[in-house]
């Protein structure tokens, strides 16, 4: 895989297209020091963002909660990202547009600095590897945990949230497993290291996690949206680790991830049944606009 740092073609940086290679800012910022950094990824199918309007506010509200304001508009946003993906012509890829606070001050105190905001795309078909998605993919239990909701600004996307995801994948893919379930600070079931998670019981009923202390996913939402135009329940609720083994289906969901099915967490196995492809097939066709047959 080509090295970010060494592809072609045009960034969106602060209302300028520039070189790819040439979009830098100075190692002395705020935003790589003390993560004062927010961001969204966003999936382009058929050369259209999915949801765009969806990500560009969150990226707005992510900015506030880290107290940023964002030099653009909402509108200006959106634009410039349908720019971007024009010009580097992605057909199916994915957008990360963020913003960031600059080289200004250097300390805890950054209220003098500047938000800089820039827009990258590129081709990218699929998060995790098509043969073990289709067969499904196996979790671990993280010993990390997402904190408490009064004690980081949970509910943005905020890069200084993602340490312990990264600090959780390694972790995972060191033991043989592909991704990894995080807790919440009470010991319930939380989300994976990038992607919220569903359970199947055997009355075909869905179970997902509150999204009270980790973010509630766009692509969480949609499914939801989704499952409820067929039919099938969904339970909000708090799962305990001790309920896996009452489960039949699990998946993830996300803007990389898409549907992705899950064969096992730690010593609980799950088929990959019907009803989750199903859903994966009916989302597929919701973000390439497209009816079923």
């Amino acid at each position: 895989m080509i090295p970010y740092d060494k592809r072609e073609g045009k960034i969106w940086y602060n209302n300028q297209l520039i070189d790819w290679q040439d979009a830098n800012c100075h190692i002395i910022s705020h935003g790589l020091h003390y993560a004062s950094l927010v961001f969204e990824g966003e999936r382009v199918y058929d050369g259209e963002i999915f949801k765009l309007q969806e990500h560009t506010e969150r990226l707005f509200y992510s900015a506030r909660k880290l107290d940023m304001k964002i030099p653009f508009t909402i509108e200006e946003i959106n634009n410039a990202s349908k720019k971007i993906v024009s010009v580097q012509k992605i057909i199916n890829g994915y957008v990360r547009p963020f913003a960031w606070r600059g080289s200004e001050m250097m300390g805890v105190s950054a209220q003098n600095t500047s938000i800089n905001v820039a827009i990258a795309t590129w081709e990218w078909p699929t998060y995790f590897d098509p043969e073990l998605k289709a067969k499904g993919i196996k979790l671990n239990i993280s010993k990390w945990r997402r904190p408490a909701p009064n004690t980081i600004p949970w509910d943005s996307k905020a890069a200084g949230l993602y340490m312990i995801c990264t600090l959780s994948k390694h972790e995972a893919e060191k033991q043989g497993y592909t991704d990894s379930l995080m807790l919440d600070h009470e010991g319930n079931v939380a989300e994976a290291t990038g992607a919220n998670i569903f359970f199947k019981d055997k009355d075909g009923i869905l179970h997902t996690p509150i999204p009270d202390s980790f973010l509630d996913g766009i692509t969480r939402r949609t499914v939801i949206e989704i499952a409820n135009s067929q039919n099938i329940k969904v339970q909000e609720r708090k799962i305990k680790p001790e309920e896996l083994k009452n489960f039949t289906g699990c998946f993830l969901t996300g803007t990389a991830a898409e549907i992705t099915p899950i064969s096992q967490i730690d010593k609980f196995s799950f088929t990959v049944c019907e009803v989750i492809k199903n859903l994966s097939e009916s989302y597929q066709q919701k973000v390439r606009n497209k009816k079923a047959a």
